[in-house]
């Protein structure tokens, strides 16, 4: 992350929330005191490999959801010190509480040790020390045993004076780490925060049909009222379910898709057309100043291994449920775009070529000429893609120009959509390796609208901004 990178990214607060070059997936978000914290994994760009990076965390006001601040590095992958010598050197994705003793504990796995290590700190932001591997009463690790069941991605809750440990797979596949896969479980820890009081208890048995929404992986727990909600990836693969529960070691019930970056799904419909990859989620549900929001992670570069953090805001229903929330441009802003000013292409929230999904755009960074940070842009326009934005205000936008580059000639269509349907129609030609700008004149529009981008013609450009005059 570049400094530069995270001005030019302030200046319009948008989906991803991080800067662009930033790449934090499996968001844990937790209110600490008067600042809300992001935990996560820590991909890089261009990774080979989920979570090849050390943890770091960024913060914000709890009353400004748009004034991140990087932490720096909070736990490195040489600071873990467990005996147990199990798995790689990856950090999969961790979780954070603070303790009835004030301290604030990392629960993370080593990927495939099915091992569950605890570091502790006295501040959010650590740095945070290695302090032990979860146990049985008997001081035997879990894990150390062939008969312990599968478990990574480990969430955390404090409640009152228990602490609850949920873990577990419902990915058959895993048993290749030699440890049985049943599904979602949860165990009772004792004040250390490291031991437990007892064996697990499953709460979802594993079930690995994919035509269903059952457990997958990625559990993540909150409690809010008198609730307790588990956020989970479903077998599925169509983004993050929840459960509710009145209690937070049983009862829990199936309530439906919560949020998922494929707006089709939300509808009813399947993700075939979608090039924002949903197959890999994880997030979690935070209350920020009694509002409720839901944060996960997009894929970017064509990869599994490049994830960014997304979050919107969640409508809460008087009975505890929550509508399935769509994935917006505009995310934590909370209101819509309403600057006359240049915009992302990057913070598209719909990515897709109609007419043949499997040749779609994709998002990506590059280095500035200047060799002084990085920018994010979308390669790969060619016939039949198609970019989507949510939401503007913008009543006195009478042009739009992009920022293009590459070889194409056809045609951009415009659309607005409010109560009415606008649309526009943009000629292009272009033959350069340097961003061009391009403009069309629009029709003014009063109310809100949404904005879709879309090109037919030949060969292929990329995009940079588009920006409202």
């Amino acid at each position: 992350m570049t400094e530069q990178s995270n001005e030019q990214h302030r200046s319009i607060f948008a989906n991803p929330i991080l800067p662009s070059d930033e790449y934090i997936p499996d968001p844990e978000v937790h209110v600490f005191g008067e600042r809300v914290y992001i935990f996560g994994s820590h991909d890089e760009f261009n990774g080979k490999m989920y979570c090849d990076n050390d943890y770091v965390t960024w913060s914000a006001p709890v009353e400004d959801l748009t004034d991140w601040r990087y932490e720096g590095v909070i736990f490195k992958k040489t600071d873990h010190q467990s005996p147990i010598k199990k798995g790689k050197t990856n950090m999969y994705a961790p979780d954070v509480a603070q303790g009835p003793d004030g301290a604030y504990y990392l629960y993370y796995s080593i990927a495939d040790s099915s091992v569950i290590s605890v570091a502790k700190s006295d501040h959010p932001t650590g740095p945070y020390n290695y302090y032990g591997d979860v146990k049985r009463p008997n001081g035997k690790v879990y894990g150390e045993e062939e008969s312990d069941y599968f478990e990574f991605d480990p969430a955390v809750l404090v409640d009152g004076d228990k602490v609850f440990l949920y873990s577990g797979s419902g990915q058959k596949a895993n048993e290749k780490n030699g440890h049985p896969v049943v599904g979602l479980f949860v165990r009772e820890l004792q004040q250390d925060m490291l031991t437990s009081k007892g064996e697990p208890v499953i709460l979802m048995p594993a079930n690995d049909d994919r035509k269903k929404p059952n457990f997958f992986e990625a559990a993540s727990v909150r409690k809010i009222g008198e609730w307790y909600y588990l956020v989970y990836m479903a077998t599925d693969l169509s983004g993050l379910h929840y459960m509710m529960s009145k209690y937070p070691d049983r009862g829990f019930e199936h309530k439906g898709l919560l949020y998922s970056t494929s707006k089709n799904l939300l509808n009813d419909g399947t993700s075939v057309q979608d090039a924002h990859l949903i197959d890999n989620n994880h997030g979690s549900i935070e209350e920020i100043n009694g509002e409720v929001y839901v944060f996960n992670h997009r894929h970017t570069n064509r990869s599994h291994f490049s994830r960014q953090v997304v979050g919107d805001k969640v409508t809460m229903n008087e009975d505890g449920t929550f509508e399935p929330t769509e994935y917006t441009s505009y995310g934590l802003r909370d209101k819509p775009f309403n600057e006359l000013t240049a915009y992302p292409a990057t913070m598209t929230c719909g990515l897709m070529n109609t007419k043949d999904p499997s040749k779609a755009p994709y998002i990506t960074q590059e280095t500035r000429q200047d060799g002084e940070g990085t920018y994010s842009l979308i390669k790969e326009m060619i016939d039949g893609t198609q970019l989507e934005y949510k939401s503007f205000d913008l009543p006195e936008a009478r042009r739009l120009s992009l920022r293009i580059r590459g070889e194409a000639t056809g045609l951009i269509r415009v659309e607005r959509f409010t109560s009415n349907h606008y649309e526009e129609r943009l000629d292009i030609s272009i033959s350069s390796s340097k961003w061009e700008t391009v403009e069309i004149d629009l029709l003014q529009v009063s109310e809100l609208f949404d904005v879709t981008l879309s090109y037919s013609g030949e060969g292929h450009f990329d995009i940079q901004t588009l920006a409202f005059h």
